[in-house]
């Protein structure tokens, strides 16, 4: 609906009218000699000066407009070829962002010179002249090869700007300066060798206007062009085009000399000069061209273009579950180009995998294997009220802070105790680390639905499409849990417990770079800066609260501990405090005391 509303009429902010263009055309185009010493004349200078800043200010306008309406063509109706029930719908408003494309289209030809674009293909065409390197004009270079060198550079700094159009001969004249680069202007000789550059500077533009004469009469051609599509590489976002790769003469080509025009598919039908036609077949050639009785040799894909998957009711809509369709290869296809700013995360179903929590590319490695299952909600569909509120609650104070801890003897009867453990503060740590103020709805959002996953390494999306960092510090806490109500009782005061079940905590998840002693490596937390904190990864270790209890041979990190732990749900967190009570109670009974205790070392 936004791209169709775009580009369909003038805009109400920047509007200028026919003449308004035809006038700032007529004003570049025009040879300025404004050399007068008097005041009268220095006035007129300025305002002439002002009126071509004006001028120039418009033609950028008109050629930005001009290529936002080809993006937005093009953009519209790649989305409704996912959607062909909506083609009669939109031939209204496709109409009329064409007209207005065709509108701005002649607008911008009227600040280009064809003869300036033909003359700039007879430049490049050239063949390097004889170069005079015995001219004494050119001595104080140095010796020949100085010489040969000089000119030989300018010849080709002198080919690639008369390569792009809207240079005039007298805009390459600074040519010549370069010759006499790193002489000084005082030295005999300076001014002779700089006059003598700048004709032979104007003996290459005659040369190039003359080839461009004689091809004049020859006959016009038809060509089909492809232009190119955007790459995968590229930001999917609207700030870039595929027209972006065209150099400024290539533009000027298709403003002027373009007859039919296909966005949908990229393609369109030039009618050009004989040398025009044969700088854009060349192999410099930024847009790739047949003639059009030889389109055959253009690939296959790029005549027809490629075939978009066609987005049925119940893919990607509200349609009840039961009448959903599976999604496929294509549909994904057709998802990441309606919406560039795709959802990570989908909660998805199968009949192979039940309901599971899966990154889009690791959807799309499963369909790519035969797997068949269908999307059931993105980050984005899930409702708000299910969210909870969107700004973090009050900080709080130092001795809540400190009931949050884990430590032992710690507060472990206030009802904060271990709270910084929990979903809750998952949620606080998820918006303090979010930055930007539109991304705070959707990180709750992907927060609450990566917190489905039975196991986190399964949202490693190749960093690609990752979860942010902040996601990431709401599914995880570098706090460890204070395991000294389920130790063993014994004789060490630092290491005796009570020997209770680990229960619901049993099966509590831990994430680390490297669990095994073997392995070169000390093992760090996924969120650890010696990790680089990139988050949970495919090929991260994953242990439980059991594995740590059981071994001694771990090789941790000593800023981070070694490892993340998961957030604990709120049966978990509630076992955890019991626990800790349970455990202060039994060291009353045995005599000790409740005030804390020395931290026991590592």
């Amino acid at each position: 609906m936004h791209q169709l509303q775009s580009y369909a009429e003038p805009d109400d902010d920047e509007c200028w009218t026919d003449e308004e263009a035809r006038d700032a055309a007529v004003l570049l185009r025009a040879e300025q000699h404004l050399d007068g010493d008097d005041d009268e004349e220095a006035k007129d200078g300025a305002s002439v000066r002002e009126a071509r800043e004006n001028a120039e200010h418009l033609w950028g306008l008109i050629f930005s407009h001009w290529r936002g309406a080809v993006r937005s063509l093009y953009r519209a109706q790649a989305v409704l070829a996912h959607f062909p029930w909506l083609e009669e719908w939109a031939k209204p408003s496709l109409a009329a962002k064409l007209r207005y494309l065709e509108t701005l289209r002649a607008q911008a030809a009227r600040f280009v010179n064809p003869e300036e674009l033909v003359a700039a293909a007879a430049a490049t065409d050239l063949r390097m002249p004889e170069l005079p390197c015995a001219d004494p004009a050119f001595a104080v270079l140095g010796d020949n090869s100085r010489v040969s060198a000089a000119l030989v550079d300018l010849w080709h700094r002198w080919q690639n700007a008369a390569g792009r159009p809207w240079e005039g001969p007298k805009a390459r004249a600074y040519l010549s300066y370069g010759i006499v680069q790193g002489i000084r202007s005082s030295r005999k000789g300076y001014d002779v060798a700089r006059a003598e550059a700048e004709r032979l500077i104007e003996s290459w533009e005659e040369r190039a206007r003359a080839g461009a004469k004689l091809r004049d009469r020859a006959p016009t051609r038809r060509l089909t062009a492809q232009v190119p599509e955007v790459s995968e590489t590229t930001p999917r976002h609207d700030a870039r085009d595929f027209l972006e790769g065209l150099d400024a003469w290539t533009l000027g080509v298709l403003v002027t000399w373009t007859v039919e025009t296909d966005w949908r598919s990229r393609v369109l039908t030039l009618e050009v000069p004989d040398l025009v036609a044969e700088r854009l077949l060349g192999p410099a050639s930024d847009l790739p061209c047949s003639p059009v009785d030889g389109a055959a040799n253009l690939p296959e894909r790029d005549r027809a273009g490629k075939r978009p998957g066609v987005v049925r009711p119940g893919v990607f809509d509200d349609t009840p579950v039961f009448d959903r369709r599976p999604v496929t290869l294509d549909h994904i296809g057709a998802l990441r180009s309606l919406a560039p700013g795709v959802d990570q995360l989908y909660l998805v179903f199968s009949a192979s995998g039940g309901a599971e929590v899966l990154p889009l590319d690791a959807i799309e490695r499963r369909l790519a294997k035969g797997w068949l299952g269908i999307l059931i909600a993105g980050a984005r569909d899930l409702p708000a009220s299910v969210i909870g509120p969107e700004e973090p609650e009050c900080s709080p104070g130092a001795e809540v802070r400190d009931a949050q801890r884990s430590g032992p003897g710690q507060g472990v009867h206030d009802p904060h105790f271990g709270a910084g453990l929990g979903l809750a503060e998952g949620g606080r740590q998820t918006l303090r680390q979010t930055y930007g103020t539109e991304d705070r709805d959707l990180n709750l959002r992907l927060l609450a639905l990566a917190r489905g996953a039975h196991d986190l390494r399964s949202l490693d999306a190749d960093r690609r499409g990752g979860l942010p960092v902040a996601v990431w510090h709401g599914l995880l806490t570098e706090d460890h849990l204070d395991l000294a109500p389920f130790r063993q009782p014994g004789g060490d005061r630092w290491r005796s417990g009570s020997g209770l079940p680990l229960g619901p905590l049993a099966a509590v998840q831990l994430y680390t770079t490297n669990a095994n002693p073997l392995i070169e490596g000390k093992g760090h937390s996924p969120l650890c800066r010696h990790a680089h904190e990139r988050a949970v990864v495919a090929d991260d270790d994953l242990l439980s609260v059991v594995d740590l209890m059981a071994r001694t041979d771990f090789d941790w990190c000593s800023k981070c501990g070694g490892y993340a732990t998961r957030r604990l749900t709120d049966c978990q967190l509630s076992y955890y405090r019991a626990a800790h009570r349970l455990h202060g109670i039994k060291r009353r009974l045995d005599g000790k005391s409740e005030t804390p205790t020395p931290t026991p070392p590592p």
